[in-house]
């Protein structure tokens, strides 16, 4: 059996160092990964840079000789998702560098930005002598910048960033206004802590949780809790690549494993319903197989390509808050998860929020609690809107440590 993997990037960057553009950068990456499966076992070729298909067949059947074993059939089926909205030409993108830098440098010329404006292009795909022939094509362009006050001692203060498929402008700039525009303004940390964030942060040790091997090994936090309600009612969590903020994420896996409407329930409503489990950790646990490989350029699938999502709810963010206050951390270093699942942030700057706009800068704190709380009685929900962020954002309630 024969079967090949294609990536193939076009980057465009324009670096941007204190106010200054720097740099135009452009980079085009194509990379393969060519397979051939005999007898039980799986042969794999890693290629940067083009190579025909003759040629990459041949050099992955030679390494069949290494015995990786793969005992399982190729998939079949046929699909093209394609995501882009616009495509900028270099000159766009640098146009719109120079007009960005231009206007929030000329707003607020007692910062220094550093960072850059870049398209990322990719299409991704995967075929077989099966008959297997998907595509997934993206392109966004994104705006990221790190800002440091004229005063201020610290290497930098904070940073504010925006992607989209069809870039707005506007949005970046109201972004940084609410950044800039209040980072003079001094404000107190509210009674009750309530952490308004974009929350991939947060999901790192419950993604560790649902692997299916450590589920089974029972070295997982949830190892015995399948089908319990462990978490919020509210709380649901699902792998999802139809989502329209799911970057560049093919909506195949490692294996060509393709899910019904590109979406797989893990948590609901606070019930943990399985682990992910590629097919060779499905086979050895006899668990559900649920399309989660991770495609290794150099060798045999492996177990945990899983892209999560927590449910939106249908209240926006200031909705969630209900006329109370958040608190937004904008640089945090030094924290995360322990073997327990206990979590410590220490925040070196954030701000006071209403769910939408920033109402001042807060002093230096920490914040502490679990995974267990923090998806569970304290997690209030992920607002239907993307303020502060332009992204989804998690509100859960934290307790303050020492700093």
């Amino acid at each position: 059996m024969k079967e090949k993997y294609t990536y193939n990037g076009i980057n465009s960057s324009v670096i941007i160092e204190e106010n200054k553009i720097i740099s135009f950068d452009k980079v085009n990456d194509i990379t393969y990964s060519f397979r051939v499966g005999k007898d039980g076992y799986l042969g794999v070729h890693y290629q940067e840079g083009k190579m025909t298909d003759e040629e990459g067949y041949a050099r992955a059947e030679e390494n069949l000789e290494l015995k990786r074993p793969y005992p399982f059939e190729l998939e079949t089926g046929e699909r093209k998702r394609d995501k882009t909205e616009r495509v900028l030409t270099d000159k766009e993108l640098l146009n719109l560098a120079e007009d960005v830098l231009n206007h929030i440098h000329t707003k607020y010329p007692d910062f220094r930005l550093n960072g850059n404006v870049r398209q990322q292009r990719t299409q991704a795909s995967q075929e077989n002598e099966r008959g297997l022939n998907y595509i997934n094509t993206d392109s966004s362009v994104h705006a990221d910048f790190s800002f440091k006050h004229k005063d201020s001692k610290d290497i930098m203060d904070g940073g504010f960033g925006i992607g989209l498929r069809n870039f707005e402008v506007d949005k970046l700039y109201s972004m940084a206004d609410n950044y800039l525009s209040n980072f003079d303004k001094k404000a107190e940390l509210p009674d009750e802590i309530i952490v308004q964030i974009q929350y991939y942060g947060f999901l790192g040790k419950l993604q560790e949780s649902l692997d299916a091997e450590k589920l089974c090994l029972g070295t997982s936090l949830l190892s015995g809790k399948i089908g319990e309600k462990v978490f919020s009612e509210q709380f649901t969590l699902c792998h999802d690549v139809s989502d329209a903020e799911c970057w560049h994420d093919p909506f195949f896996d490692g294996e060509g494993v393709v899910l019904p409407g590109d979406r797989l329930a893990y948590i609901e409503n606070g019930v943990v319903l399985k682990g992910y489990a590629d097919k060779k950790i499905a086979k050895k646990y006899g668990v559900p197989h649920t399309g989660s490989a991770w495609r290794n350029f150099s060798d045999i699938p492996s177990n945990g390509k899983v892209s999560f999502r927590i449910t939106r709810s249908d209240k926006t963010v200031k909705e969630l808050l209900n006329g109370r206050l958040s608190v937004v951390p904008v640089r945090y270093s030094g924290g995360g998860f322990n073997e327990k699942g206990e979590y410590v942030m220490p925040v070196q700057m954030a701000y006071l929020c209403d769910g939408e706009k920033f109402l001042g800068r807060l002093p230096e704190f920490t914040l502490v609690s679990n995974m267990f709380d923090m998806f569970g009685k304290d997690f209030i929900g992920v607002g239907s809107d993307n303020p502060v962020f332009n992204d989804k954002q998690i509100l859960v309630k934290m307790k303050l440590g020492s700093v």
